[in-house]
């Protein structure tokens, strides 16, 4: 038996969801079941959710409304729609069928107040011995920080986006 981690990639630079996407392909690659959770990304999918929503035994739930979110500005289908995301995620851990689970943007889904401090900490702990979950987002929780086995901040030191060019498909999106 494999002992799982907690991995929490956060920071303010890019890449997160994608490096997550692509330890998900690298368990799948050895023959092990992947499951992401999406919190407040349900608009198009992008491409990563593109690229491996063929692929047997890996699959993406995406949870969230269309629009942008600000901060403290969110409805009852928001709420609704990270509950979805969170009972998904306490079934994947009291179930123990999934290797790798990841909890994407989940961060930041509890700062803006969608999804409680205390259920996630709660699938930290209780998550299986062998089970590998990795949560992302900006701004990680300290307490998520203090559970975790490995963390990656990514840092920003320059992007497009300051020179005005906006999210291109296949590469930010």
């Amino acid at each position: 038996m494999r002992q799982g981690t907690i991995q929490v990639y956060t920071g303010d630079g890019k890449g997160k969801t994608t490096a997550a996407f692509g330890l998900g392909l690298r368990a799948w690659g050895r023959g092990q079941r992947v499951l992401v959770i999406q919190f407040m990304k349900g608009g198009p999918p992008s491409g990563e959710v593109l690229a491996v929503q063929s692929l047997q035994g890996f699959q993406v739930l995406v949870t969230g409304t269309d629009r942008f979110m600000i901060q403290g500005q969110y409805g009852e289908e928001d709420l609704r729609e990270a509950a979805r995301g969170i009972e998904a995620a306490r079934k994947a851990v009291r179930e123990g069928t999934w290797n790798l689970v990841v909890l994407d943007e989940i961060h930041v889904a509890v700062q803006f107040g969608l999804v409680q401090e205390e259920d996630v900490l709660e699938l930290m702990i209780s998550k299986p011995l062998e089970m590998e979950l990795i949560l992302t987002g900006r701004n990680a929780q300290k307490s998520f920080l203090a559970q975790a086995d490995l963390i990656t901040e990514m840092k920003c030191l320059k992007h497009p986006y300051a020179q005005g060019l906006p999210a291109r498909e296949g590469i930010e999106r």
